[in-house]
């Protein structure tokens, strides 16, 4: 059988990254210890497996092209993962596992410093403000996009989503795309509920099943809007500004208690 390419077979891979390693003659004793506590793609996958049945290879690739890793290369191109990128990785998956967090919202969050082996949930300890709430860390972003748009043909590379699956997202309303020149694109946000949906699509879910899960968030967001309505309309900066604060704030808070919710409810069907 054909040898796997980089970063494919640990076995291989271990053997490859074990020969390079050992024929280089590093200056000081340190930088070998660094070396050998250096992790392959494999073995990072094989450490956070418990922790995240579905993380895969082809998975820390994608993040690694969406620039949220870094991983050193050996100079025969292999990927190495201190344990720094590995606490960093354990973050991100997090922060996508719990708190629902877009990529451009992690990249936020990394660049803010949060880049520990904490869980980190949504509420900030400590101060409340003026009004008496809780503060909370915003995980709801209402601002623009960053305003890349992906044709179909890399959001399907990107999320492995089949082409029918995002046909019937687009024939229930879920996304829409936007039409140039013949080609239909996405937004990031788009291109993310495509790769959320080819997740659950693995397990039976297809688009008409989503109903329910349009239906809710229609539903939140026309109550939020009626709470924050007056001052969403104002033509006032300073107030509008601290709308959509106060809006981000509320969206934040109402998908962490949606999310304990769920918890909740689940736990009663594996008892």
């Amino acid at each position: 059988m054909a040898a796997h390419a980089k970063d494919g077979s640990p076995p291989a891979l271990t053997a490859a990254v074990e020969l390079e390693l050992s024929a280089q003659d590093p200056d000081e004793h340190g930088e070998l210890a660094k070396r050998q506590k250096s992790l392959t793609i494999g073995a990072v996958c094989k450490a956070l497996a418990q922790e995240f049945p579905d993380i895969s290879i082809s998975k820390i690739r994608y993040l690694e092209d969406q620039k949220l890793l870094t991983p050193r290369r050996t100079p025969g191109g292999y990927r190495l993962y201190t344990q720094g990128d590995v606490a960093r990785l354990r973050t991100i998956l997090r922060m996508q596992r719990d708190e629902f967090l877009p990529l451009r919202v992690i990249r936020q969050e990394l660049a803010t410093g949060r880049a520990g082996d904490g869980a980190g949930i949504a509420p900030v300890p400590g101060k409340r403000s003026r009004e008496g709430m809780r503060p909370w860390r915003t995980s709801v972003s209402v601002r623009e996009a960053t305003g890349a748009l992906y044709s179909l043909e890399d959001v399907l590379e990107e999320t492995s989503a089949e082409a029918k699956l995002v046909r019937e997202l687009e024939e229930y309303g879920v996304v829409k795309g936007e039409l140039r020149g013949g080609v239909r694109y996405f937004d990031e946000t788009e291109r993310e509920i495509i790769g959320a949906v080819a997740e659950l699509a693995r397990y039976g879910v297809g688009g008409r099943n989503l109903r329910v899960f349009r239906s809710s968030a229609d539903r939140e967001a026309t109550l939020l809007q009626q709470i924050l309505a007056p001052a969403l309309r104002s033509r006032n900066p300073q107030r509008r500004k601290e709308a959509v604060e106060a809006l981000e704030n509320l969206a934040a808070v109402a998908t962490h208690l949606k999310h304990l919710l769920l918890v909740r409810d689940l736990r009663k069907i594996v008892r």
